[in-house]
């Protein structure tokens, strides 16, 4: 049974899979990369570089960008993949631009203040859960600290489009999205599920951008179809 490897979103950890690791580490081994340079092509040969021989690939929204990067450089050694609340086309301009006045705020130590006020408040839909999912998601990015947060950003800025790759990743795939999602919204979801040959689409009901915390049985639900395909 390949291992699974799961690439976490931008500014989290390990901590963000939690459920998935409680729901599967009991028959497979997983794996969880950090990602920490400035290009999405550096972070992908880093996490190809500690990976497994082979494996299945699971990325959620800056993890499902770097997960199609993986899928660019070394497609032989992806079982299937699972891409997240994800978008596989290039940052548009004005989005590029906006990340500049964050980048200098966290660099004037205002990391906590740019989470809170610019990042967080799109990331989940309404729930009983929600305060918690934040509070979660402010300790992870507090914990990676502002290095991070610019790399990452300067990463994301500067990623190539992959769509042609999708085209060629004829392997069991799975393209989820939460029902809410407004950073990576649904019509993402429906080009990357058209472009994929074997692609199975998923829509969380009820879940913003984070349904793998938000509605953690249905998306493990949706993942143990995936794996098991």
């Amino acid at each position: 049974m390949a291992p699974l490897l799961l690439i976490p979103g931008m500014m989290c950890d390990a901590r963000l899979f939690a459920p998935q690791i409680a729901a599967f580490s009991g028959a497979r081994a997983i794996h969880v990369a950090p990602m920490r340079a400035e290009t999405t092509e550096e972070i992908a040969a880093q996490i190809l570089a500690q990976a497994p021989p082979r494996f299945a690939l699971a990325g959620l929204s800056m993890g499902g960008i770097v997960a199609m990067e993986i899928a660019a450089q070394a497609p032989e050694r992806i079982e299937r993949i699972a891409l997240m609340d994800t978008n596989p086309r290039a940052e548009l301009p004005e989005v590029r631009a906006a990340r500049e006045p964050q980048i200098e705020a966290v660099r004037g130590g205002r990391l906590r203040e740019v989470m809170r006020d610019e990042m967080k408040p799109r990331y989940l839909a309404d729930g009983p859960g929600k305060q918690a999912i934040l509070d979660l998601c402010m300790e992870m990015a507090l914990g990676l600290g502002p290095e991070v947060f610019i790399a990452q950003s300067r990463a994301l800025q500067t990623r190539p489009d992959r769509q042609e790759v999708l085209k060629t990743l004829d392997i069991p795939a799975l393209v989820l999205c939460g029902e809410h999602d407004v950073l990576c919204p649904l019509d993402r979801h429906e080009l990357m599920d058209s472009l994929l040959p074997n692609s199975t689409l998923t829509v969380v009901a009820g879940a913003g951008h984070l349904p793998v915390l938000e509605r953690p049985e249905e998306t493990n639900a949706a993942l143990t179809r995936w794996l098991e395909a």
